[in-house]
């Protein structure tokens, strides 16, 4: 068993993971950092190993706009997040080619898929966990009738799909994502935040899923509205310090006023400034979890108009002072 990543142009074999199921069960936590050189770009991959279960965050950077190829054939599940960029995945057995897409997410189970990954934007990040079917069933088989649905498909052998179309990642899923990119703990503490947020993000996606049977999109029908807004939010994190008001950040990303409000809600969850407010203190946890900076300094790094003003904020979200979580 193993996955293979390859250049689409000579088809010369860039990075193979040899890997089996067996390799994924292990006792303790193990870390390894995957750092790819070549003349197109960079990949680094950040993975997590630990009772049947594996994390990966993955950053490629590169210098040309080219096409990869990968394949696989663990017998695996796969919860994929799509961060930056898009990725094609072809599952053996699957009704559908899945394009998943920027600020995407799905889940997969099969023995084999392979597919591509189309680099239009330069600069890609990507987060993934997968089960073994052990692992899986282990957690979600007393889950709701979704995650049942998709545990018999494993029992049964037969690939599957959590959704028939790709979900988007609303501020829940990129904020538990943060946290286990961002996690400060150690050993066995850290095995265990792991293992937390998973299960926190599979019922994250289910719930996507549930919410997609239920509603349909009202305001962010098209992919270019979908893509303005992922914009909008990148956008603002990038100027959190001083976020524009929304006429400018509607001017700026090329959408009316009432549509980046009203799609900005449908798509991520909450509105954009609730989401900017949400950010703003989960990166205020990671500041403080680091002890690099002051708490003044994370205050007004982070665009709050007085130390008072973040306190009481951090307060209401975390239920405890930051003070007392720097100490």
């Amino acid at each position: 068993m193993s996955f293979e990543l390859l250049n689409n142009k000579d088809k010369s074999i860039l990075h193979k993971d040899p890997l089996g199921v067996d390799d994924f069960n292990t006792g303790e936590l193990r870390e390894d950092i995957v750092n790819l050189s070549y003349p197109f770009g960079d990949i680094k991959t950040t993975m997590w190993t630990f009772n049947g279960i594996r994390i990966s965050y993955s950053n490629l950077a590169f210098k040309e706009h080219i096409t990869l190829e990968w394949s696989g054939n663990r017998r695996m599940v796969t919860m994929y997040f799509s961060l930056k960029g898009k990725l094609l995945m072809i599952g053996k057995g699957l009704d559908n080619r899945f394009e998943i897409g920027a600020n995407q997410h799905n889940m997969f189970f099969g023995t084999e898929a392979s597919g591509k990954m189309q680099v239009e934007n330069l600069y890609m990040r990507s987060f993934m966990i997968q089960f073994t079917e052990e692992a899986f069933l282990r957690i979600a088989q007393d889950g709701n009738d979704t995650l049942k649905r998709f545990a018999d498909a494993i029992l049964q052998g037969t690939p599957a799909a959590l959704s028939y179309q790709n979900l988007s990642i609303d501020l829940n899923i990129q904020n538990c994502i943060n946290a286990i990119i961002n996690c400060s703990f150690a050993g066995r503490l850290k095995q265990m935040f792991f293992l937390s947020k998973t299960i926190e993000l599979l019922v994250l996606q289910a719930e996507s899923y549930d919410k997609l049977l239920v509603s349909k999109p009202a305001y962010a029908k098209s992919d270019y509205d979908k893509e303005r807004l992922i914009f909008a939010r990148d956008y603002m994190l990038q100027h959190i310090e001083f976020p524009p008001a929304l006429p400018q950040l509607a001017r700026t990303v090329g959408i009316n006023e009432y549509k980046l409000k009203r799609g900005f809600k449908e798509m991520f969850g909450t509105t954009v400034f609730g989401y900017l407010a949400e950010a703003r203190l989960e990166m205020a946890r990671t500041n403080l979890a680091e002890k690099q900076k002051s708490i003044t300094e994370i205050a007004f790094d982070l665009g709050y108009s007085s130390v008072q003003h973040f306190s009481n904020a951090f307060k209401k979200k975390f239920g405890v002072s930051p003070t007392r979580l720097n100490s």
